[in-house]
């Protein structure tokens, strides 16, 4: 408990710094943009009396640092600002994005974990085989291989080609029509997930072969105790605890690949509301898509940090 305590409190301690590190990244960023974001919102056939306008109610024609603190207080009151020339909300913008993009970063990482798995576990009971070493080098082509390159050819071969799977148009919620939904998600998460899964089969594949090397596992099969038994209820559970350790780094990884998976396949996410930001100036957007997804990812790592926790019992118990 003691453990769980202090992570937690380091973890909740550090998140506004982070919160206020990341907002003073993106609008310092944000301020060397060449583009005003009152003729992108009015365009440029504006009056300059307009776009005066424009700028002294959304208020950039304040210094950069007023501008700042300005968003710093309006976030504080749970305000993400506005953006474009009819003023639409950031907050309802991300409100409708976020769970889609949650969606495919945990469909990707299932799909990843079930390969990983299997693959690492075969790997790691044949290894120096030929099962092995076909093993290793499907994971390295895995990782090697970029997500958004990967989703490309999807799109190609399964859709243009052979007219398999949808790779765009509308996204049937899964409560409507589950089976709809999976095909339209199917290439994008099967293509986030891939190089998530060829460095997670390296991870317990080499935890795995730890296991399997110790007392406890010669001396369990000498008493007669069946391998597979051995294996399901001792050495897995036992081999999985190190990649939990890195699975907060691969959440993230698959929750900012997802981004720009998004754009790629048109799906309404918080990569297309990030991209759509940026094409055409917004930065209220972006800063505001920029900061709920980096709050989620060191959430997202809390909960890992605490599940390592409860799982291993060297850690618990000290």
């Amino acid at each position: 408990m003691s453990n769980l305590l202090r992570i937690l409190g380091k973890r909740i301690i550090a998140l506004p710094f982070m919160a206020f590190g990341v907002t003073l990244l993106v609008f310092f960023l944000m301020s060397f943009s060449k583009y005003d974001p009152a003729v992108a919102a009015l365009g440029e056939s504006a009056t300059p009396e307009a776009l005066a306008a424009y700028r002294h109610e959304m208020g950039f024609d304040q210094p950069w640092w007023r501008q700042f603190w300005n968003y710093i207080g309006g976030m504080l009151q749970g305000k993400l600002g506005v953006y474009g020339v009819n003023k639409d909300s950031v907050a309802e913008r991300i409100a409708t994005s976020f769970p889609l993009t949650l969606q495919l970063t945990f469909i990707g990482l299932a799909i990843a974990l079930v390969i990983a798995v299997v693959f690492g576990v075969l790997a790691a009971l044949y290894r120096d085989t030929w099962v092995d070493q076909a093993i290793r080098v499907i994971s390295i082509i895995e990782i090697a291989t970029p997500a958004f390159w990967l989703g490309v050819l999807l799109i190609y071969f399964l859709q243009i080609r052979m007219d398999w799977l949808p790779g765009a148009g509308d996204l049937v919620p899964f409560s409507q029509n589950p089976a709809e939904y999976m095909r339209r998600m199917a290439m994008p998460c099967f293509a986030l997930a891939m190089p998530v899964a060829g460095s997670m089969t390296r991870i317990i594949r080499t935890s795995m072969v730890e296991e399997l090397d110790k007392d406890y596992v010669r001396t369990a099969l000498g008493a007669g105790i069946p391998k597979p038994v051995v294996i399901a209820r001792n050495v897995l559970r036992n081999a999985l605890i190190t990649p939990v350790t890195v699975l907060g780094m691969k959440i993230g990884y698959l929750m900012g690949g997802a981004i720009v998976i998004e754009v790629i396949f048109a799906l309404p996410g918080m990569g297309t509301a990030m991209f759509d930001g940026i094409n055409n100036n917004q930065p209220m957007l972006v800063q505001g898509v920029v900061l709920v997804v980096a709050l989620a990812f060191i959430i997202i790592n809390i909960i890992v940090d605490l599940l390592y926790v409860l799982i291993n019992p060297r850690i618990r118990n000290v």
